[in-house]
């Protein structure tokens, strides 16, 4: 499936359809390779291998701590701004991270990037006055951040997307990028759609019932598709590209390169809240009524997790984070002690293995603050800003709204619905 997110152009305003994030298999753009590495590990006892990378995992979460704090919210106003929901305090929606900078979009439509250097908000990412930022992208093939956004001139009617190289982003310049997809006709019920795993872009056009991708690298144009019968489109990986069409019945695999289709009906299990495609393991994860699965091609259930209910029933996909090795799940989960809980009371962010279904560990109201010193010396800021937390443990796990994982940095990113952005490292 596209590992990556969808936004429809919604009419009136606020909301944009989200996809769970499954990073991007850094070092690996050879797929013959990878297979052959993957039969060899199939050869070869892998055992030894899971066990390491299980206890790997375990270390790298058990001592995740709150040590950071960041707010979204201006109450001075960033810009001249003409829309007056712009200045409401909203919950976070969505959080990516690239390179030191998170950027932490509001539900208002806001953005902030925040450097995790000097632990202060560098700009907001809004350009413009009447400008709602929907949703946003790394594309880490140039080093930018792809905007998404509707605009109160345009009666918030059709996408608008533009591109902005994180540098101008850290130099506080974030009208420096330049629009995308100018002539594509993005209005309701079209969509635009990023696949961080294939490098591509996938948009459509309601207006004329054209589907067509785009390279990553360069935003040209490698082909189209026009078909007023397709309900469903989306690209995948395995050897070769793979389209994946969906009608009223039946899922259609159609392969890209080679002609070849292959029909999987849906009757053999309840269709899902949501889904993605695991192009690692040839796995479907698949979400339902709080509940996570592993399904293989045939329908049948490969993985259920042990303790990794969701936090909430309607399967918010941003509150949940997948590894670009695809072997972790990270959530924002029901808390385990909790009884009788409700939506106010405070979850726990639970980290599993996808192919076992083993809790690895979690983050939960016993995981203590830092003191002063400790927050000091592991972020590098100073005694003032650290104490600028305001937000207990407790506080910061209840009704998380939004979560990332950087990999790199080994930090969790969660935002709440009072706007905050709260940093989980150790």
């Amino acid at each position: 499936m596209m590992e990556g997110r969808r936004i429809s152009a919604a009419n009136p305003r606020p909301c944009s359809g989200r996809r769970i994030l499954a990073a991007k298999k850094r070092g690996r753009s050879d797929g013959f390779l990878n297979s052959v590495k993957k039969l060899q590990r199939r050869e070869i006892s892998s055992k030894p291998d899971r066990s390491f990378s299980i206890t790997n995992a375990q270390e790298r979460f058990r001592n995740m701590r709150l040590m950071e704090e960041y707010d979204t919210h201006d109450p001075k106003g960033h810009c001249s701004v003409v829309l007056p929901f712009l200045m409401k305090r909203t919950k976070v929606i969505e959080i990516v991270a690239a390179q030191d900078i998170i950027f932490a979009l509001a539900h208002s439509g806001v953005c902030a990037a925040f450097s995790r250097v000097t632990n202060h908000r560098i700009c907001f990412l809004n350009a413009s006055p009447d400008e709602v930022i929907l949703s946003l992208f790394y594309n880490k093939n140039n080093d930018s951040v792809i905007t998404v956004s509707v605009y109160a001139s345009d009666n918030f009617s059709s996408l608008k997307c533009r591109s902005t190289r994180i540098e101008y982003i850290r130099r506080g310049n974030p009208d420096a990028g330049f629009a995308l997809f100018e002539s594509e006709s993005l209005k309701w019920p079209g969509f635009v759609e990023f696949d961080d795993v294939n490098g591509k872009v996938l948009t459509y056009s309601a207006q004329d019932s054209m589907y067509k991708v785009f390279d990553l690298k360069n935003y040209t144009m490698l082909y189209s598709i026009s078909d007023k019968d397709v309900q469903e489109i989306k690209i995948s990986v395995y050897l070769s590209a793979w389209l994946v069409v969906c009608s009223s019945n039946y899922i259609f695999l159609m392969q890209v390169r080679h002609t070849g289709i292959r029909e999987v009906s849906r009757t053999e299990f309840l269709t899902p809240s949501a889904f993605i495609f695991l192009y690692e393991n040839q796995l479907f994860l698949t979400f339902r009524n709080r509940t996570v699965a592993v399904w293989n091609f045939r329908g049948e259930l490969v993985t259920s997790f042990e303790d990794h209910l969701l936090w909430r029933p309607d399967c918010n996909t941003n509150n949940t984070y997948i590894t670009s090795d695809q072997d972790l799940i990270i959530s924002y989960c029901k808390a385990e002690s909790d009884d009788q809980w409700m939506e106010g009371n405070g979850g726990s962010i639970n980290i599993s293995n996808i192919l076992t279904g083993k809790c690895l560990a979690k983050i939960n109201a016993t995981n203590g603050s830092p003191k002063d010193e400790e927050c000091c010396s592991s972020t590098g800021s100073s005694k003032q800003s650290c104490s600028l937390m305001k937000s207990t443990v407790a506080e910061a796990l209840e009704d998380i709204t939004a979560l990332f994982y950087d990999e790199d940095r080994n930090e969790i990113y969660t935002g709440n619905r009072h706007g905050l952005v709260h940093v989980w490292s150790n």
